[in-house]
């Protein structure tokens, strides 16, 4: 039996210091990602593309991430979650900097694209290092608390969301908006991982050190690989709604740029109750049945989107929808985290093929929405819903082959 060497020294005070040190991170994280994507309208109209050029845009912010999520997991293991953490926002404030300047100040694609990949290198590495540290967390608290860090996230893009329409309203050039965001992430994501719990080791009851999990043998396991597939068609559910929902909403209610965001934000607020009030129906009824429910409430939602005929009709849909997104993510990160062992290596994986959603998103999207226009091509939602859904079982909870540790933190 196995069991990590400074979970039985941890006081309750310091665990939940850790546990708030995370939620601050997901919160960062959300705020950063939510800041580029409530101006991609504008950039859209200040750098002159199509929306099949927009697409192929947005694919760069998905190439850094998934150049990045497929080591992610060995670099958590070699230098720590926080210290992956402070790096990966590092980088994430730099791309903020330069996709607003290369956007804004230069009118120039590629200068916009390489602060996208800087975005997307550095929140995949920060991404897979916060769920494993909340992975960690969840375990010492002995409850499930993940889909709470993931609301964190969501708070976080509902106040970048927020602020981005407030921008776009009072005409705040987006290399000024952006590069104030990209300093303010950084620099809080830093001094958050100071409160991180300390790195430690997996040992034997003769406190000999365990080998490390390779992560190729979890790309060889099938319930890691469903529960991928699972994550990647939740994280299409949202990633859609991320990028193209405020310009779906613009293009097909002939809205201004300032409504669209307005609606971005209610569905990462939609997101963010889902995931607040999400975690005693997970205790209550289990993953699989949440699960399930997600998916059909994600289907309708964009249906409701889509061909509702009026902005009042789309906002419930909206609303709908971002119940259904909720859930799907964190759970997915719990469900590739049961084993504690091989939290990092699992997650990892499952992160990569989540993040392919977001490769393969955005020209699919752009291409749909040359042809059908972006409001239609937001049904690619429902398919993603339905895909999710059957891949879900794979989720189902299971114990951990090392002792779990019941810490009895309370809040």
């Amino acid at each position: 039996m196995s069991h990590p060497a400074s979970d039985r020294q941890l006081s309750p005070a310091r665990v939940l210091r850790a546990r708030n040190a995370v939620a601050a991170v997901f919160a960062l994280n959300g705020l950063a990602v939510a800041s580029w994507m409530a101006r991609i309208p504008e950039v859209r109209d200040l750098l002159e593309i199509t929306p099949s050029e927009l697409g192929r845009l947005l694919l760069a912010l998905a190439v850094g991430s998934i150049v990045a999520l497929p080591t992610s997991g060995l670099v958590v293991n070699r230098i720590g979650a926080a210290r992956t953490v402070a790096g990966g926002s590092l980088l994430v404030g730099a791309g903020l900097t330069l996709a607003g300047v290369g956007s804004d100040a230069l009118l120039n694609v590629p200068v916009t694209a390489a602060g996208l990949v800087l975005i997307g290198y550095g929140s995949g590495s920060w991404d897979v290092a916060m769920n494993v540290e909340g992975a960690a967390v969840e375990r010492l608290l002995g409850r499930t608390v993940m889909p709470r860090f993931h609301a964190a996230f969501s708070l976080g893009t509902v106040a970048g969301a927020g602020l981005g329409a407030g921008a776009a309203a009072a005409a705040v050039p987006v290399a000024v908006h952006l590069g104030v965001i990209g300093a303010g992430v950084a620099t809080g994501a830093v001094i958050a991982t100071r409160s991180f719990l300390p790195r430690t080791v997996e040992v034997d009851d003769d406190g000999v050190a365990a080998p490390n999990v390779s992560v190729w043998t979890a790309w060889r396991e099938p319930r890691t690989l469903l529960i991928g597939l699972m994550v990647m068609c939740f994280a299409l559910i949202e990633g859609i709604a991320n990028d193209w929902l405020a310009l779906g909403l613009v293009d097909g209610y002939d809205t201004s740029n300032a409504m669209g965001a307005v609606g971005f934000a209610v569905f990462v607020a939609a997101m963010t109750i889902g995931r607040t009030a999400g975690t005693q129906l997970i205790d209550r009824y289990g993953r699989l049945p949440v699960l399930r429910v997600s998916g059909v409430l994600a289907a309708g939602g964009v249906l409701l989107v889509v061909f509702g005929g009026s902005l009042p009709l789309a906002a419930v849909g909206i609303v709908i929808w971002g119940f259904g997104a909720a859930l799907g993510f964190p759970l997915g990160m719990s469900a590739a985290s049961d084993d504690p062992r091989r939290a990092a290596v699992r997650v990892s994986v499952v992160a990569s093929i989540g993040y392919t959603a977001f490769l393969a998103g955005p020209p699919i999207l752009g291409y749909i929405g040359d042809h059908e226009g972006v409001l239609r091509a937001l049904l690619a939602v429902a398919v993603a819903a339905t895909i999710g859904t059957l891949a879900a079982p794979a989720a189902r909870e299971q114990k951990p082959s090392s002792e779990r540790v019941e810490s009895g933190v309370r809040d």
